[in-house]
């Protein structure tokens, strides 16, 4: 069996999203001992649309990419508004809403992480910039080049560490030592 659903078994396909009312960043990873590639892109509503449609069309975008990947899991990295504006705060927001329920209408169990999680989980320091991660994301993965754009290589970061995080708690689970929440928010 080549993938596993949220039951346990360790090859799980996940699909991971950087929300984005501008550029909404996606990626796809298999798990295992050496977590595979499978996909990655940007979903980049028209600007100039009204809100509802920019919606809309993150939401369809990402019911097409659930529809082609058959992910069984998706983690969503939780907007850091510490450092943005409130108005930017609420768009990353509404696109993270987006997300959420195109993950829901298929079914699948979502997950969240913080950004300083995700940098930590992929380059070992939770202040990386998005350089060093992007960096990290083609290392780990064993691609030949850069995921891009930056919100396509930070989505293949958030299904990483949800990766990590999943198969922390499965040898905590095993070991009979409780589960660490240190990678997940």
């Amino acid at each position: 069996m080549p993938n596993s659903p949220p039951d346990g078994r360790v090859r799980p396909i996940v699909l991971g999203i950087d929300p984005g009312l501008t550029i909404c960043g996606w990626g796809v990873v298999e798990g295992g001992p050496s977590p595979r590639y499978i996909g990655a892109g940007a979903i980049r509503p028209k600007a100039g649309d009204p809100i509802t449609r920019r919606l809309l069309h993150i939401h369809d975008a990402l019911a097409a990419v659930i529809s082609e990947y058959a992910p069984e899991e998706v983690a969503i990295e939780e907007p850091f508004v510490g450092a943005i504006q409130p108005r930017s705060a609420l768009a990353i927001g509404q696109a993270r809403a987006a997300a959420v329920l195109a993950a829901a209408r298929s079914g699948l169990p979502v997950s969240f992480y913080a950004p300083a999680a995700v940098k930590t989980a992929v380059s070992g320091y939770g202040q990386g910039d998005k350089r060093q991660v992007q960096t990290m994301v083609r290392l780990l993965l064993g691609l030949d080049a850069d995921p891009e754009p930056f919100d396509a290589a930070d989505a293949l970061a958030i299904a990483l560490t949800h990766l990590s995080n999943r198969a922390a708690a499965r040898m905590a689970a095993e070991t009979g030592r409780p589960r660490t929440r240190a990678l997940r928010r």
